[in-house]
């Protein structure tokens, strides 16, 4: 998660990292959703935000050094108490920088209890050449909470010259009992990287998803699968790079693989908008730091 522009690489020596701890407490007061954090080293949280009303909560979450090297530790912890609204994302993307020493670590630990609604809507994480990383999220849902999320990640930097030609990025994305992925994306593996079985040479491949504590009626799970579907037939480019499917009666995930960020960005914004409808009654309202 990062507050910095576009830079060049940093050294990529370094013996020590830095370890960046950020919890968040989330409640219902009232009408409001109010948040409570604490933080250790480099990550922070800017102030809460009510675009939609005091029932729901906005926050941007910054690092920064502005990406990750070797031995780099992030660890977000969110808590969100019966009730709770919380949209969370971030200024900019994820870096996990070229790293010779230890792996850098990303890892988010949401649990929601009852009633408890979270947006988890990061900008990209980018995998640059020779980095070592691990990016993981893992939600618990108590019965009554859901959680729309995405992850979107970006290997290397084509356009900039800087292919993903070396290094590696494993991804881990866990509900426990419920659904689990794991996958480790090596710059060696031309198989996975350029076959049609596999990426089939797309550089960006993102996943979102519906998840309910307590299960989906047969209604609600096709509502969701039948607007993805519509928005991916309408979209430009991606119409036939994209999928949705219900992995299990309290979880909808939909899939797209790309050349670009951009257009994923525009196809899941446009998906959320039409998923907060249809679970919540809500309008899409977007992050206000996204307009800037």
């Amino acid at each position: 998660m990062s507050a910095a522009p576009d830079a060049d690489e940093p050294p990529s020596d370094a013996t020590t990292g830095w370890r960046g701890r950020l919890a968040i407490d989330y409640r219902r007061d009232g009408e409001r959703t109010v948040s409570h954090d604490l933080h250790e080293g480099p990550l922070r949280v800017l102030q809460r935000l009510y675009p939609e009303g005091p029932g729901i909560c906005h926050h941007v979450l910054v690092h920064p050094p502005g990406g990750l090297v070797a031995g780099d530790e992030l660890d977000v912890r969110l808590q969100l108490a019966p009730d709770s609204h919380a949209v969370l994302t971030t200024p900019g993307a994820a870096r996990f920088y070229r790293s010779t020493g230890a792996p850098a670590i990303q890892q988010v630990d949401a649990r929601l209890a009852d009633g408890a609604r979270l947006e988890w809507l990061p900008l990209e994480t980018i995998a640059y050449r020779g980095c070592q990383a691990h990016n993981r999220l893992r939600f618990e849902l108590a019965p009554g909470a859901q959680m729309l999320g995405w992850d979107m990640l970006a290997l290397g930097l084509p356009a900039a010259g800087e292919p993903f030609d070396s290094g590696a990025i494993e991804q881990r994305l866990e509900w426990p009992g419920v659904w689990l992925e794991r996958g480790r994306i090596a710059a060696a593996d031309s198989a996975l990287l350029q076959s049609p079985l596999g990426l089939a040479g797309h550089g960006v491949l993102a996943t979102l998803w519906w998840a309910s504590g307590s299960p989906l009626s047969t209604a609600q799970r096709e509502a969701l699968l039948d607007s993805a579907r519509a928005c991916f037939v309408e979209h430009p480019t991606l119409a036939g790079h994209a999928g949705v499917s219900a992995l299990d009666g309290r979880l909808v995930v939909a899939r797209v693989l790309a050349h670009r960020i951009e257009p994923v960005f525009a196809l899941w914004r446009a998906v959320r908008e039409q998923w907060r409808q249809l679970g919540w009654g809500l309008v899409g309202e977007a992050p206000r730091i996204w307009r800037t």
